[in-house]
């Protein structure tokens, strides 16, 4: 794909659908948007732009696929075991201390997709925590998405693997696939739409969850977006990313580091 082109999908993306490329790796993205296109079927991408602007359909599965939503509940269940065993104990101790009228955690998962991820915090903090009240914060760009996780997401085999039978009973409706989340956890989440690149950070959390979204976005607004998330944060607050990914200096970026995947809100 010639930049010239990419120029103009990216200002065509930009005004239909509120996505902003720039901030995303260039050839990454322009070897997806080409294999994209001959998937789609359409001759070019004017064709394809009016299929988007007439389809809602359409543009929900293209969205879907420029926010490449992969999701499992308990994703790299070590690390959640790691958060379970190791952060957790002291994120439960620091609430009572800092809200002792109230000792709920303050939880975001940004970027939840179709919500395993808040499903995920729900069951692991019902499992270790179930008297307190928490507030758990989730948030997508993709409304396609939100509206998937409002309604319990909709798993196949493979995206619950790793809940014990237990967990299934427990936490899932019967039937399936596909498989989707009761209601009694459901209610513990508030899902709302949310551009991690343009709109407000919520503030005061103990812990923030944003595993494998920042992978693809370019390094001045991977930095941009790591100084927010620490400013988010209490101080002492922990930011949980995706297992393959490392903050190159995170003391420059308000963290110290805190074990594989984590980072501890040092300001």
């Amino acid at each position: 794909m010639e930049m010239q082109l990419y120029q103009t999908i990216k200002s065509q993306i930009k005004q239909i659908m509120r996505i902003d490329l720039d901030h995303y790796k260039d050839e990454q993205m322009r070897r997806r948007l080409d294999s994209w296109l001959v998937r789609s079927g359409a001759p070019t991408w004017a064709d394809y732009f009016a299929r988007v602007r007439s389809d809602s359909k359409e543009m929900l599965r293209f969205r879907d696929y420029l926010t490449i939503n992969v999701t499992a509940l308990f994703r790299d269940p070590e690390r959640w075991t790691a958060l379970r065993e190791q952060v957790m104990p002291e994120l439960l101790r620091a609430a009572l201390q800092l809200r002792p009228s109230s000792p709920g955690l303050r939880i975001w998962s940004a970027g939840c997709s179709i919500g395993a991820e808040p499903y995920t915090i729900v069951m692991l903090l019902d499992e270790i925590a179930p008297q307190r009240h928490h507030t758990i914060l989730a948030t997508d760009l993709d409304k396609g998405a939100i509206s998937r996780a409002m309604s319990g997401g909709g798993f196949n085999n493979d995206e619950i693997a790793n809940l014990s039978p237990a967990q299934r009973s427990k936490y899932l409706d019967a039937g399936g696939p596909p498989y989707r989340v009761k209601q009694s956890v459901l209610k513990k989440i508030d899902f709302k739409e949310h551009n991690l690149l343009s709109d407000p950070f919520p503030t005061d959390m103990d812990l923030i969850i944003c595993r494998n979204v920042v992978i693809y976005f370019t390094t001045e607004t991977k930095d941009m977006l790591y100084r927010r998330f620490s400013q988010a944060l209490r101080p002492g607050g922990y930011l949980f990313v995706g297992a393959t990914e490392i903050l190159p200096r995170p003391q420059e970026l308000g963290f110290a580091g805190a074990g594989i995947s984590f980072y501890k809100a040092n300001k």
